[in-house]
């Protein structure tokens, strides 16, 4: 590393083979954090459920609810109750049977329901999104620091190998010391 040149572009030539600028944000990130010695990962729930609105909250409350098995046996009870009332206790029903009122109130009810689970589908995708770059992030930095383990530990074999060939020179120049002297 040249004396000028800052620790994250440093690593960034030494583990992506590229400068920092080129790197993307996310790769720039990690780098930094890594630098700095600060955690990478990040509470995705946290992140995620502090930026939202009163109508997103309400929408995933509502579709919670309406994915519920309270929510299916609630329905089928009034359901049933409805079509008990219009066509065996009333004398006169407020909906004769085909039940044209149900099927209008069924109809609205889809409709409001739909869209509401849809923004609900959406802002999970977005969750999951948060979620795939937060595991990249991880992963990203558990694989540079797995790198340099592995660098560490062949420098450690390096120099071990290094000790053991000197060493190994000081004898043979002992040795020859020895034959030399009895010959002499």
């Amino acid at each position: 590393m040249s004396a000028n040149e800052h620790p994250s572009e440093h690593a960034a030539r030494r583990w992506f083979a590229k400068s920092l600028s080129d790197l993307g944000h996310a790769e720039q990130r990690i780098l930094d954090r890594l630098v700095q010695r600060k955690l990478s990962a990040e509470d995705v729930n946290e992140v995620f459920s502090s930026d939202l609105t009163y109508g997103q909250r309400l929408a995933d409350k509502v579709s919670r609810f309406g994915g519920s098995w309270t929510f299916i046996i609630i329905f089928a009870i009034v359901l049933a109750l409805w079509t008990g009332l219009n066509s065996y206790l009333l004398h006169r029903p407020f909906d004769p049977y085909p039940y044209i009122f149900l099927n209008l109130l069924l109809s609205m009810l889809a409709a409001i329901q739909a869209p509401v689970i849809m923004m609900s589908q959406n802002r999970q995708a977005v969750k999951d999104r948060l979620d795939a770059a937060n595991d990249y992030k991880v992963n990203l930095r558990a694989e540079i620091e797995i790198m340099g383990l592995h660098d560490k530990l062949d420098q450690m074999r390096n120099d071990q190998l290094e000790r053991m060939l000197a060493k190994q020179q000081e004898q043979i120049d002992l040795l020859l010391k020895l034959v030399g002297k009895g010959e002499g």
